[in-house]
Order: C-alpha cells, then sequence, then structure tokens
C-alpha cells in the first residue's frame, strides 16, 4: 500500500498546535459568566497554561532542539504581549465606526485575530523555535484569510480592517500607527532561493494607511510616514513621507436611457 510521505515521528501534531492556539486565546481574552467567577476562573486559567506549557515541552520535537525552558519563560512574559495587544484593540475601537465595544473587537474582528496570533508566533520566533511559530501562523490565515509571516516585524498599534487576502511578508517592517485593508499584499520581487536571507519584503513607517487591493513589493522599498496608499495602488520603489499615492482609473456614469439596447457582458 502506498504510505504517501510520512512525517517525522517527533514532529508537533497539527491538531495539538490548534488546542495551544485555542488555549491561547481563552488565556488572553478569559470570558467571565460574572464578576463573582472572576477568582474561579483565574485558577482555571492558570490551570490552562500549565496544561499548555506541559502540552508543547512533551513534543519531541521541541525536547529535542531544547527549547522547553524558553517556552516557559515566555508565559512569564505573556503578559507583555496581552498590553500590546490589547492597544491593539483599543486602536480599532477607536477607528473603526462599526466597532461597538472592545469585547466585540477581542472576539469578533479576525483581523484581530489574526494580529493576535502573530504576536504570540512572532515572540517564539524570535526565540528560534522551530515549526511552531509557522503552525500557528497558518492557523490564522485558515481562520481569517490573513497571512502574516511569524517572523514580520510589526509595531503597537496595528489595525487590520476587514482583513481578507491580506499578505505580510517574512521580511516585512512595519511601524506604529498603521492601518490596512483587505486585500493588501507587502512582499517580495523575484528573488533566488540563495537570497532566502536578504530583506525581501517592504518597510512600512509610522502612520501609514494602505487601502484595498494594494500592492507593495521589494525589500529596498519604503513608504515613508504619515503617507496614504490609495487602493489598487503597484508600487516597487520607495516613496517620501506625507505622500499621497493613488491608483488613475476613470469611471463613467450616463443615463441608460440614452442607450437603445442594454451593454451585453459575455463572461
Amino acid at each position: 500500500m502506498y504510505k504517501g510521505y510520512v512525517l517525522q515521528k517527533n514532529f508537533p501534531s497539527p491538531k495539538l498546535v490548534q488546542l495551544l492556539v485555542d488555549h491561547l486565546f481563552q488565556f488572553l481574552y478569559p470570558v467571565l459568566a460574572c464578576e463573582a467567577d472572576f477568582a474561579s476562573q483565574q485558577l482555571q486559567l492558570q490551570e490552562q497554561v500549565i496544561n499548555l506549557y506541559s502540552q508543547i515541552t512533551n513534543t519531541s520535537f521541541l525536547m529535542e532542539h531544547k527549547q522547553p525552558m524558553q517556552i516557559k519563560k515566555y508565559f512569564e512574559e505573556l503578559q507583555i504581549i496581552q498590553k500590546k495587544l490589547l492597544k491593539d484593540a483599543e486602536y480599532i475601537m477607536a477607528y473603526d465606526p462599526a466597532a461597538y465595544s472592545l469585547e466585540e473587537v477581542l472576539h469578533t474582528y479576525p483581523g484581530f485575530y489574526a494580529i493576535t496570533i502573530y504576536r504570540v508566533a512572532n515572540h517564539l520566533h524570535k526565540k528560534n523555535i522551530p515549526i511552531l511559530p509557522r503552525m500557528m501562523s497558518e492557523i490564522a490565515h485558515s481562520k481569517t484569510g490573513i497571512d502574516i509571516h511569524a517572523g514580520a516585524t510589526i509595531g503597537c498599534p496595528f489595525f487590520i480592517d476587514h482583513g481578507t487576502g491580506i499578505v505580510i511578508g517574512e521580511t516585512t517592517i512595519i511601524g506604529d500607527d498603521v492601518k490596512l485593508y483587505q486585500g493588501v499584499t507587502l512582499g517580495a520581487m523575484a528573488v533566488q532561493k540563495a537570497d532566502a536571507a536578504i530583506k525581501r519584503h517592504p518597510t512600512i513607517k509610522d502612520n501609514v494607511v494602505i487601502y484595498s487591493g494594494s500592492t507593495i513589493l521589494g525589500g529596498s522599498t519604503v513608504i515613508g510616514s504619515n503617507s496614504i496608499i490609495g487602493g489598487n495602488t503597484w508600487l516597487t520603489s520607495s516613496i517620501p513621507a506625507n505622500s499621497v499615492v493613488y491608483h488613475s482609473a476613470q469611471t463613467v456614469i450616463k443615463d441608460r436611457n440614452q442607450f437603445s439596447e442594454p451593454i451585453n457582458f459575455i463572461i
């Protein structure tokens, strides 16, 4: 019988990683039934963290890479990550007219979910934890349609609105107070595999807004601070601070009664 490709027996289970992501999200944003349950639920959350730590360190793949103690320290640093994430959530709340409460942002916004998993995975990535950060990022990608590589550098606060179709490459650098809309690609120009270690993706400075459908490519491309990138824009070169870039397109509106018959489209 054809076996296909068999993963190493010590490779982390995708189901296990999904469970870890779920537990982490619950740990960062606990939902309390009522105020009186706070103390008991805090104890339950502590048990979840211990269980989570146990599940990660019992993955022989990570143990062989001598990472258990780093992961334990990582959980002690979750409060720092949580503070950043709450700043992200408050930023979304402040600028999205459709957001009516912080809880709505925390538990229903796909953009915020993707940012959460990115910040968790990025912290592991910076500690040179193998495989696990990328697996976590791909869980967020499959759930939201937002593809943020764990190796990207993203400031705080950060706002993703709608988000479907966003791609942020591994060597992208994003400053503080940046807003991205759906369909934005921060990608690389064609490069050789031998150039994998160089910066391949753009740098976005502070306080930049990039509207839907825009594509910005190249490791030497820098978008200056306080700039606005209009929708459907294609950039492969740098622009200075305080720029407005837009794609010029002509939209014609006429009275349909001027036409003897409707315009036919064949798809």
